[in-house]
């Protein structure tokens, strides 16, 4: 299999006015050129056991002093790390899971959450870090660390941060941000906090973040939405907020914020059928309005983010800027959420005497790659330009490595390796193993519903979340190896950004569910 297409690259029109801008861009084509192997070359090697090295040093040795700019993310670099050895397919010793999960305990807040640091207050981001590596070192029973996440106050942390708009402060005293967002969702899909109460009004914020472009910016501006935004106003906040008042976004789109929203959107849908009307169906004050994003829009972005080749396809992160390797994940990434939303990722049903002449019919198209962004290119970036020759992945040339570009660009390369993507047949095979009593047995919360229909609604928001989020499975046939299966990573969930194993572990635990195994999901085509 070639590394690169070895054609001419075209640099980025600069309309014959240099600026400071345009001359950087050149300069970054032309650095990014010079890191593709000669024509005739042997193909390009991912150097894992450099960047094994690279993630061992971090851990074993501490990171360098560089890193005391990031004193509140312990968690995040805890995280990074043991993602890293998961997608580079790097087992962990039973002492490393030990000391790692004693280091986390000791970040768990007494007020609920996680703190990104020793004696730090609570925040949404260390604790989406914190959960996902115990994902990665936790399991049941005494030591595991699992039993010792204390799912009460952190639903109570998550809900003191709450927002009568929908949205949610990252901290205490903090900012809105939809990338803690993100975090609170994913964390409460993990560990079976999700209720009705927490979700309220969340899918309506975001719909407002999204901007002109098609992505989505941080957060959206309140002012119209709440009379009483004055600090000067003795007015009740809560009480003057009027959802149908227009919310511009605020910044421009981002990757990293479109990915937390995109991925925020995809994990509510459940409970966006469950508690809007349907569309067609009139909006009622137990059923509102549906809230709506550009779906179409979105896609437009996102794959227009994608270098050109010139750039050997990496992404970047907002219109105009560099190319950028950890984008590879936040924008490449993101890609298959979108195909998920517009319904392009269905997986087929088994052959059935029904559907057989159908089948026959699909494989004419075996080879087609169903992928709505350029998963090669994106690999022959990675390969030839992410990877530093010390070890560790990188934004591009000649920057250094880093613990954060090493994650990143490790999950953006097993995204475009590997199509993982929601299957009905899985869904429907975790529905029909789903025990309620067990799920609702093992709810943390505290939340009580108030009638027989209130509690059904919240019966099958558990099991359609969880049901979905295990539904993701990697597609048969699909896997594409730049440089040959030697490069192969592990691929990772798309929602969450673990592995698939990871995931189905932590959520079977914390949902009291007995999962049924998994069956390689068979190719659409």
């Amino acid at each position: 299999m070639s590394t690169a297409v070895h054609a001419v690259y075209s640099p980025t029109p600069a309309d014959g006015y240099i600026t400071e801008t345009s001359a950087l861009q050149a300069t970054t084509e032309n650095l990014i050129k010079s890191h593709v192997p000669p024509a005739g070359e042997s193909q390009v090697e991912l150097h894992k056991r450099c960047h094994f090295e690279f993630l061992v040093r971090n851990l074993r040795q501490g990171f360098p002093e560089r890193y005391t700019s990031q004193d509140a993310s312990q968690p995040w670099l805890i995280y990074w790390t043991l993602h890293g050895f998961s997608i580079l397919g790097a087992g962990l010793d039973d002492l490393t899971k030990k000391r790692t999960i004693d280091t986390l305990l000791a970040l768990q807040h007494p007020d609920g959450g996680f703190a990104g640091g020793p004696g730090q207050a609570a925040h949404l981001l260390p604790t989406y870090a914190s959960i996902c590596a115990f994902a990665i070192v936790g399991r049941p029973g005494s030591g595991g660390g699992w039993e010792a996440i204390d799912r009460k106050k952190i639903y109570d942390f998550f809900m003191s941060l709450k927002q009568p708009d929908g949205s949610f402060l990252v901290s205490h005293h903090g900012e809105v941000d939809v990338r803690g967002i993100y975090c609170l969702l994913a964390v409460a899909t993990l560990l079976n906090i999700l209720t009705p109460e927490l979700l309220s009004g969340v899918p309506d914020f975001l719909a407002t973040c999204q901007t002109y472009e098609g992505g989505f910016g941080n957060a959206s501006f309140p002012g119209w939405a709440f009379e009483a935004d004055d600090p000067e106003s003795q007015k009740d906040p809560a009480a003057s907020f009027d959802p149908t008042a227009p919310r511009p976004p605020l910044g421009e789109a981002h990757g990293g914020y479109t990915f937390c929203a995109t991925a925020s959107w995809v994990i509510l849908q459940s409970y966006i059928d469950l508690y809007y009307a349907r569309p067609g169906e009139m909006p009622s004050a137990s059923l509102p309005r549906r809230p709506q994003i550009n779906t179409r829009g979105l896609l437009r972005w996102c794959v227009q983010m994608q270098g050109l080749p010139i750039e050997l396809g990496g992404f970047r992160g907002r219109t105009n800027k560099l190319v950028d390797g950890c984008y590879s994940w936040w924008t490449g990434g993101c890609v298959v959420l979108v195909e998920t939303l517009l319904g392009v990722t269905t997986h087929h049903e088994p052959p059935t005497e029904e559907n057989a002449g159908e089948e026959d019919g699909h494989k004419a198209w075996d080879d087609v790659d169903d992928s709505l962004f350029n998963r090669r290119a994106l690999q022959e970036y990675i390969l030839c330009a992410g990877q530093h020759p010390a070890g560790g992945l990188r934004d591009k040339p000649p920057k250094p490595a880093d613990a954060y570009h090493t994650l990143y660009c490790a999950a953006g390369l097993s995204a475009a390796q590997h199509r993982v993507i929601p299957s009905e047949p899985r869904r429907k095979a975790v529905i029909s193993a789903w025990d309620a009593d067990q799920a609702r047995a093992h709810d943390n919360t505290g939340f009580v519903t108030t009638s027989d229909v209130d509690r059904e609604k919240l019966d099958a928001l558990r099991r359609e979340t969880c049901a979905h989020v295990l539904s993701w499975s990697e597609e048969e046939g699909t896997a594409l190896y730049v440089g040959g299966a030697a490069n192969r990573v592990n691929a990772t969930h798309p929602l969450l950004n673990l592995t698939v194993t990871h995931s189905d572990s932590m959520m079977a635990y914390f949902y009291g569910q007995t999962l049924p195994a998994r069956i390689p999901a068979r190719s659409r085509t």
